[in-house]
């Protein structure tokens, strides 16, 4: 349940963040795009442990967002389940943002252009027309994400630790009981309901993307 609440909560904050990274991305070109597209990517060809530890010395208590957030608002993000949340959502940012990008770069411009003409405003246009057309590369970044959430490991261990009840998710779990004597059949048990969760998200994403291409094709004819 830790990992699922873990896992939502990133998927919560970064999805909508990709999707706007991804239109901005896709959509317009500005001084520092390329070095904007190699930050987004960079947890990608990071050692989880590096961004885990990067983590740590911006959001600790003695970081420089970490002792903010704690002085002003009274939040502590290190060795919390929303510091494992945090970790989970930078490392699967990359994922998400990727086919969210593919998917606006592969719609119509003069779609919006066109929606324009009749009078849309820009929010409008976004809204009407070309967040349904990305929905399968959103689903898809999602599910992505997802996966790399619930599986998350280095950085999550690096910045939140493994304390029982706090931060001590699915991944962090398996790794304690394989590291035990007769640790085997938990771990066991782990991986098959960490399998079984997997399958079900896939399942129900193939289901999703299939009613909303049914949609699409309907308002298409």
């Amino acid at each position: 349940m830790l990992t699922l609440r873990v896992t939502c909560v990133a998927l919560a904050v970064a999805v909508p963040l990709a999707i706007g990274c991804a239109w901005l991305l896709a959509r317009h070109r500005f001084p520092g795009h390329g070095l904007v597209n190699a930050l987004i990517h960079l947890p990608l060809v990071l050692p989880p442990v590096v961004t885990g530890y990067l983590l740590l010395l911006a959001l600790g208590r003695k970081g420089p967002i970490g002792s903010l957030l704690s002085d002003w608002f009274g939040w502590t993000v290190a060795f919390t389940w929303q510091g494992a949340a945090v970790a989970a959502g930078v490392m699967a940012f990359p994922l998400i943002v990727r086919p969210i990008r593919l998917s606006f770069e592969a719609i119509d411009p003069r779609l919006d252009q066109a929606a324009a003409s009749l009078g849309a405003r820009r929010l409008t246009t976004f809204c009407v027309v070309t967040l349904p057309l990305a929905l399968p590369g959103i689903l898809g970044g999602a599910v992505l994400g997802f996966a790399k959430a619930m599986g998350e490991f280095g950085a999550t261990i690096t910045f939140v630790s493994n304390i029982p009840g706090e931060t001590r998710t699915l991944s962090l779990a398996l790794y304690t009981s394989l590291q035990s004597p007769g640790g085997e059949g938990p771990a066991l048990r782990l991986t098959l309901i960490s399998a079984a969760v997997a399958f079900a998200a896939l399942i129900l994403s193939e289901l999703w993307a299939r009613q909303m291409r049914t949609r699409l094709e309907g308002r298409d004819a």
